[in-house]
Order: C-alpha cells, then structure tokens, then sequence
C-alpha cells in the first residue's frame, strides 16, 4: 500500500496526497449490505448543536460489516476489497458456500479468492475468526470483542493490530495499539492479521475543501475571538491565554486533562495504562 502524490498545479495540490486504491477489485458496494446514513449536523433531538464543526459532506451509506462472525464452520471466498467512505479501513466482501455475503474488514494480505472462516477450529491465517481460547499466545489480532457475543469493538482502524501477551484462567491480557495492555476473556472473539490500509496514517488532506466534503465544518481557534466569545480571547496581537491551562468555550479543562471516570467499572481490567 503506498501514497500517491500529485504535481503541483496549484498550492492545495502540492501538499496533498491519497491513498493509492490500486489495490481496490470492486467500485460499487453489494446493494444488499447498504444501509441509509441520516446526518445529525451535530444536533441532537431539540435541535440543538451539542458537537460543534459538523455539518454538510457528500451523501455515504453505511455499509453493513459483520462484527460477530458467527457463521462457525462454513468457509468464504473473498469475492472483493472495497473502499468503504465511513471508516479507515478497507473492506473486504465474502460469500459463504451457501450463498450469502457479508462484509468484513480486510487484513494486510488478504487477497481476492482467499478463503476465511470463523470458529474454534479455523486456523491461525490472515482474516480468520475464533475464540482468544483458541489463538496462540504472541499472534497479531485485531477486531476484538470487549463482551462475549457483542461484536468487536476494538481495534478496528487502518493499520491497526493488537497482540495476544498471556493467557490465564478465564482471562487473556492483549497490547493494544496505543500500548495498553487489558484483560479480555477468552470466551472474546478476535480476527487473526494486522488491518491492512497501514499508509493511512501517511496521507495530507492538503487543501479545506477536502475536510468540507468530509463533513468537517471550520474551526475558529478560541485565541483569535473576543473575551466575550473564548476564555482565551482579547489581548493585544498574538496573547497568550492568559490561563493556568487550555479551557473549552464554556471553561472546562481540554486539552491534556484527563477525561476518565476513576470509578468506570472496566477499570479493573486494564492491566498497564496507555501512558
């Protein structure tokens, strides 16, 4: 997977790259695995902006990905890798030997014609599915069940993949990506593989106009308005805020405080914090 870059006709042009979709087997998503995407604009139901810098964007449609993998035994060829508008990822679409088709997130490797299968007998290849019960200890995972039978719920992005440290008693511990290490049980379902798309993180938007199509509205830096509008506004030319740290408009603490309730119940199960 590489960056494609542009020759610069214009400023905009110069600094932006995209991923390179060659990669890419189908254009149009399966009709079937489509679902409408109504936009909020950041509102909530009184029709008030509770999510500011949201708003407008081209139309997308969800499409419909299998998190559980519960089709145990049955093998699928991948029949594509598609793009898919609403996440990082690519996508990779299945049909099982009885005909039906789902979506699933696509591993580094995985590649038209290959078989995936889920279950406790699947093996440990790219794109497999099966119980942290049965995936030995030092494998590269990703889409991962935080609650048995929920769906996956963790390492999902491009590029993403978490690794399986130790196994005991009804618990794994697993090093995610940000390097937190977290006991999950092992009756959790995980993906063997590495989330492929890994130069996302690569690519420079490069111009506004790329953000809007996003769905990204413009963002007013709070040291640039008046006091009336920012704690940090005012001040003559360019003022320091003037503050012991960062505040939100309505004067909250943002910007390296942390969030997390101390008394949050899964806190238990975190066994080495990110930092």
């Amino acid at each position: 997977m590489a960056v494609k870059t542009f020759n610069p006709t214009s400023p905009a042009r110069r600094s932006m790259t995209v991923a390179d979709f060659s990669s890419l087997t189908k254009k149009e998503p399966e009709k079937s695995l489509l679902v409408t995407r109504s936009k909020s604009g950041g509102r909530n139901s009184y029709g008030r902006i509770t999510v500011r810098h949201i708003g407008g964007g081209n139309r997308r449609k969800i499409r419909v990905i299998d998190w559980k993998r519960t089709k145990d035994g049955i093998p699928a060829t991948v029949v594509a890798i598609e793009y898919d508008p609403n996440r990082t990822a690519f996508i990779a679409l299945i049909q099982y030997v009885d005909g039906a088709k789902s979506y699933i997130l696509a591993p580094q490797g995985l590649k038209v014609g290959d078989k995936v299968v889920s279950g406790t007998d699947a093996d440990i290849v790219a794109g497999n599915a099966l119980p942290i019960a049965n995936i030995p200890v030092g494998t590269m995972i990703h889409n991962i069940e935080l609650k048995p039978g929920k769906g996956a719920q963790m390492v999902r992005t491009a590029g993403a993949g978490a690794q399986l440290m130790a196994k005991e008693g009804e618990f794994a511990q697993v090093r995610l990506p940000s390097g937190e290490v977290r006991m999950v049980s092992i009756k959790c379902r995980a993906t063997i593989g590495v989330i492929g798309n890994n130069e996302h993180e690569n690519v420079s938007i490069g111009k506004a106009g790329r953000h809007r199509h996003m769905g990204v509205r413009p963002a007013v830096r709070g040291v640039v308005m008046n006091p009336c509008d920012h704690p940090h506004g005012g001040g003559e030319g360019k003022s320091p805020i003037g503050l012991p740290g960062p505040v939100t408009p309505w004067g909250v603490p943002t910007l390296g405080k942390k969030t997390r309730n101390k008394k949050k119940q899964s806190n238990k199960y975190i066994v080495k914090g990110r930092k």
